[in-house]
């Protein structure tokens, strides 16, 4: 279907009116567009016009809002989806067949990409458990920190999960996580590291179960409070490494990081977000969130935990 040249054009005036600081008249252009019937999208290269879909969508994250109905858990899956349908649909699948009951989960639909957020439109319909947030930026535009930090804003949980769609629960793979969480570890993943010295903070190794200075973004649990108060750096655009990142500044702040993964019913399988993912960004954004990692960790050891 032809995009009308009517609403082009308001998107054409709406890039003007953003370059000049206007976001009034910004916001104004895109309500016009949106009652034509089509959604602007920000890109990196610029925008994307797109039919408007049968849901709300937010057009940033800070225009997000959520309905004041929300049912309280004790738990929050927080998830990001940037297409991927057949990873969404497996993810999501085995999480609606093994969370524990006390689960929410609180999904991000980044874009709509490859009509994503259609499905997950879909299954929020039948299903009480999922809630879905649609925005209309891309991953790539919000950011991998700002987005995993609303979801976290938004937890109305004690306990809030961060993972990856390319990690598939075969079972009851939240509750461990959780259980773990104590007065002494505010946050426990199914896989952490420890920061190479020798190779002077280059690098990480993985030490397998214990107290660790990193919990890699693939599964892990927080407290939902810890996780709002040192939420993760808004300047990791790409997941790689900000991982690191957020786990660094947690340990620096006093606390401490456990992985465990024992018998956890979870395997990973193809990641997408970072082996299908454009190679310059993600090589330009995952070396300036190691850069500011040296730059404001290194030499501080005695945030570390114990080498072993």
């Amino acid at each position: 279907m032809t995009t009308p040249q009517e609403v082009i054009s308001l998107a054409e005036q709406r890039v003007q009116a953003r370059l000049n600081k206007d976001f009034s008249l910004s916001d104004k252009l895109r309500d016009q567009i949106l009652a034509l019937g089509y959604v602007i999208k920000d890109t990196s290269e610029g925008y994307d016009l797109v039919e408007k879909p049968p849901f709300e969508v937010f057009e940033n994250l800070a225009s997000v809002k959520v309905k004041p109905t929300r049912e309280k858990s004790r738990i929050t899956i927080c998830l990001l989806v940037d297409g991927w349908l057949e990873d969404t649909q497996e993810c999501l699948d085995a999480l609606l067949k093994h969370s524990p009951s006390d689960a929410n989960i609180l999904v991000l639909d980044l874009g709509n990409i490859d009509s994503v957020g259609n499905y997950l439109n879909r299954i929020e319909k039948s299903n009480s458990k999922i809630e879905v947030i649609h925005l209309a930026q891309t991953l790539n535009v919000a950011g991998w920190a700002n987005s995993i930090n609303k979801l976290i804003e938004l937890s109305n949980s004690e306990f809030c999960v961060v993972m990856d769609l390319s990690s598939i629960i075969s079972g009851d793979a939240i509750s461990p996580l959780v259980s773990r969480i104590d007065d002494q570890f505010v946050a426990v993943g199914w896989k952490g590291c420890l920061v190479n010295l020798e190779e002077q903070w280059r690098s990480v190794d993985d030490k397998g179960d214990g107290e660790v200075d990193i919990l890699l973004g693939y599964l892990f649990a927080i407290k939902t409070k810890i996780a709002q108060e040192i939420p993760a750096n808004s300047k990791a655009k790409f997941y790689r490494n900000a991982d690191l990142e957020w786990s660094l500044e947690l340990r620096s702040k006093g606390h401490k990081l456990l992985a465990f993964s024992q018998d956890l019913a979870v395997v990973q399988k193809r990641h997408h977000g970072y082996h299908d993912s454009d190679q310059e960004y993600r090589e330009k954004e995952s070396k300036k969130t190691y850069d500011r990692i040296l730059q404001n960790y290194r030499g501080k050891n005695q945030i570390l935990s114990p080498r072993r």
